[in-house]
């Protein structure tokens, strides 16, 4: 009969375990595809970002190919293992460079009327706010996962198992849109 309640326990443990750590995995993989969307909006961005250097190219060939040239250098893929910082770079980064063009922008007025221009810029515009819809699932992702590692009796196992709290997105949330569209 004490075996039977002990391996009944250690049966139940058993189970216990295995469903915590399915249920923090799902958590963890949420979080690393949200991640992962989020680098997939980021390189669309610099995508568009390119292009609308590309219409400078003819206003302010040597900042345009400066500014490309910076993008290229400093351009880094975001995947599930990226940290929020590697993130933030990567956002000011395009942030820094928006900026300039817009700055190009109002130095040529002919630029700045251009349909081309506005189309890009739109583009631009567009990826920004999938990017910060991007931000917010994965922010919402990191949430779910760390309460669930924070609650008793998860909390017992989780550091044992390999899960530790993520970081969450900070920053530019007040920003409404792109540099230059305000």
């Amino acid at each position: 009969m004490v075996l039977l309640i002990i391996g009944a326990a250690i049966a139940a443990a058993v189970i216990w375990t295995v469903s915590v750590r399915h249920r923090l995995t799902v958590m963890d993989e949420n979080a690393g595809n949200a991640m992962n969307q989020l680098g997939v909006q980021l390189s669309s961005r610099f995508d568009a970002l390119t292009a609308l250097l590309d219409l400078t190219r003819g206003y302010a060939d040597h900042e345009s190919r400066t500014m490309i040239e910076t993008i290229r250098s400093r351009r880094s893929a975001i995947n599930a293992a990226s940290t929020p910082d590697e993130v933030m770079k990567q956002e000011s980064m395009i942030s820094e460079t928006l900026d300039r063009v817009c700055a190009v922008a109002e130095r040529y007025p002919a630029l700045k009327a251009d349909e081309s221009y506005a189309k890009c810029m739109n583009a631009v515009d567009s990826y920004e706010k999938m990017v910060r819809t991007s931000r917010l699932i994965y922010n919402d992702s990191v949430t779910k996962l760390n309460r669930e590692l924070r609650m008793f009796p998860t909390s017992l196992l989780a550091g044992a198992l390999g899960f530790r709290p993520r970081a969450y997105l900070e920053g530019e949330e007040s920003r409404t849109s792109a540099p230059g569209i305000r």
